[in-house]
């Protein structure tokens, strides 16, 4: 996987999943913004995408040259 495609793939799902979203809003309001980010990391199915794809990022990144 290329890093701009990648890239391109994390901002894609921010923009459509997290821009705007009403469950981190809704937990924001009721457990602070720490426990929403929480939410966010161990329990969204698009947090675990992300997840993901900064891993990739971090193979591309780290892969040696060739």
């Amino acid at each position: 996987m290329d890093k701009v495609v990648v890239m391109k793939e994390i901002n894609q799902l921010l923009d459509i999943y997290c821009e705007g979203c009403y469950v981190k809003k809704q937990l924001t309001n009721e457990r602070g913004k720490t426990g929403a980010h929480q939410f966010c990391i161990s329990d969204c199915t698009v947090g675990d995408q992300l997840q993901f794809l900064g891993r990739e990022i971090n193979k591309i990144s780290t892969a040696p040259n060739k």
